[in-house]
């Protein structure tokens, strides 16, 4: 690149031109709180929302961060670091399995081929009820060096929850066991070591907030979408009790489309850790 400065700050510009835009759609729900959606708060906190489709709320402002995602895990790859999100949940559908190869081969976007069956007839089911669905999504990020992360309150674990709790319908995360190490001993949970490295990866590859060379593992809630064409109970912006039925176009479960999302604000997270880190000592 001519002119370019090796270790010289750089900015990078994303703007992306919507030619499929429907407005009209939301037309019946410009006065209407729609349930489970930012419209309350955003209202109550700005005096203003963009009922066309929710503005900085919608699904739609994700397309910037994948596309500043796909760069990230560009230079994240050339370093050996390969991140993979996938659902491993939908509604009651769960799997143990872990085939990655799989995890293109299907809508659900699931390392298991017949699980993601039973996932897209749980999803059909919810749209035919005129409802939704939500699940989990699990994201493996190896290839990743002893050191990233800081011993406080910038811990790899509190930089990434951060990112991947700003991604609209996630309600949770674990890394690791998660959860179940509560029900564990710590004879159970701790990762044990011999000369080859850790036995186990309870932790999910983060101790004490820094990343101890397994691989990264955590898992994300994602809540059902919250646009159905059920009719539910709301206010109007004058405080009127109506009914109010959601209409166009809205998937009934947007676990398959978070994956991606997940993808990009880890790879965004991970670079930034890594140049924290590595970065002053020019790697």
């Amino acid at each position: 690149m001519a002119g370019f400065i090796p270790g010289a700050l750089m900015a990078l510009a994303i703007m992306i031109a919507n030619q499929n835009q429907r407005s009209g759609d939301y037309s019946d729900i410009s006065r209407l709180f729609r349930p489970g959606h930012a419209d309350f708060t955003w209202h109550k906190k700005f005096g203003i929302r963009d009922w066309r489709g929710g503005g900085r709320s919608s699904g739609r402002e994700t397309a910037a961060r994948l596309a500043a995602g796909a760069i990230a895990m560009q230079v994240l790859a050339a370093k050996g670091i390969d991140i993979k999100a996938y659902c491993i949940a939908i509604g009651t559908i769960t799997t143990d399995r872990r085939d990655m190869a799989e995890i293109t081969n299907n809508p659900v976007s699931c390392p298991d081929a017949l699980a993601a069956l039973a996932m897209q007839h749980e999803i059909e089911a919810a749209k035919a009820a005129k409802d939704s669905i939500g699940g989990i999504v699990e994201c493996t990020v190896s290839g990743v060096p002893v050191g990233l992360g800081e011993p406080v309150f910038d811990k790899l674990e509190a930089l990434l929850a951060h990112a991947i709790m700003s991604i609209g319908a996630v309600k949770g995360i674990e890394f690791g066991s998660g959860f179940a190490a509560a029900a564990m001993r710590g004879s159970q949970h701790n990762d044990q070591m011999d000369s080859h490295g850790f036995l186990s990866n309870h932790a999910g590859g983060i101790n004490g907030g820094i990343s101890n060379g397994d691989p990264i593992v955590f898992r994300l809630a994602v809540k059902p979408t919250a646009s159905i064409a059920q009719a539910q109970r709301t206010v109007d912006i004058d405080g009127n009790e109506r009914l109010v039925t959601v209409e166009g176009r809205h998937d009934s479960c947007i676990c398959p489309r978070v994956v991606v999302v997940v993808e990009a604000m880890t790879a965004l997270t991970m670079l930034d850790a890594w140049y924290r880190w590595y970065g002053r000592h020019g790697r």
